[in-house]
């Protein structure tokens, strides 16, 4: 039973690094308020995530607020590119919704924009942890969320199935989980990313690495 108590147990430090996710998800929802400071909070957040997930973490809010300040010019220059991405790939989604056709050309299209729609959510799930732990141009940002996410397809699928089960949470069942939603899907990408964004350090420190981390 004292092992369960124990404040130095796998289990109760693992509580208490959910506990820092749910105060984390009040700093990254007040910071996100703006709405064009979003890339440079969802930064801030999986950059002491990422740490939590290493057992790195020091003053939480300090580094959170750090990061934050860090990397607000690229992350709102890549938050601005996804926003104006997003509103095409909405109108394109409203356009073949409404418009459906049973012919040659529809169904190529539509098989195009499912594939454009595949590589945004990618985008979204690697692009902030990418640019919380390494320096990059935006195109490279880009272009390496989108490699990442097809080379490690299986951590793809349990992160999309994460963010997936949270929102049904949130509209389905328990609307106020929102109130931690966004920092405990953070922190366990963070332990799925961990060991990947190591091998991506490692790759670069080796060589000029096809993945331009």
């Amino acid at each position: 039973m004292n092992q369960f108590i124990n404040p130095d147990s796998p289990l109760m430090r693992f509580i208490t690094k959910i506990a820092c996710s749910v105060y984390l998800n009040i700093l990254w929802f007040v910071c996100c308020l703006p709405v064009v400071t979003a890339g440079a909070s969802t930064t801030a957040l999986f950059y002491v995530t990422l740490k939590m997930a290493k057992n790195e973490e020091g003053a939480v809010t300090k580094e959170f607020l750090r990061a934050f300040r860090q990397n607000f010019k690229p992350a709102t220059k890549i938050w601005l590119i996804l926003c104006g991405l997003g509103a095409v790939l909405a109108f394109d989604g409203y356009v073949f919704y409404h418009m459906r056709f049973e012919n040659v050309f529809w169904t190529i299209a539509a098989a195009v924009f499912l594939v454009a729609l595949a590589a945004y959510f990618i985008i979204l799930m690697y692009i902030f942890p990418l640019l919380a732990r390494f320096d990059n141009t935006v195109t490279a940002m880009f272009k390496n969320s989108i490699l990442l996410g097809m080379r490690f397809i299986f951590c793809t699928a349990l992160m999309s199935a994460i963010y997936f089960l949270m929102a049904l949470v949130i509209i389905r069942v328990f609307t106020p989980a929102i109130l931690f939603g966004e920092g405990l899907c953070a922190l366990l990408c963070s332990y799925l990313l961990s060991n990947i964004l190591k091998l991506c350090e490692q790759q670069n420190i080796r060589e000029e690495p096809p993945i331009q981390i």
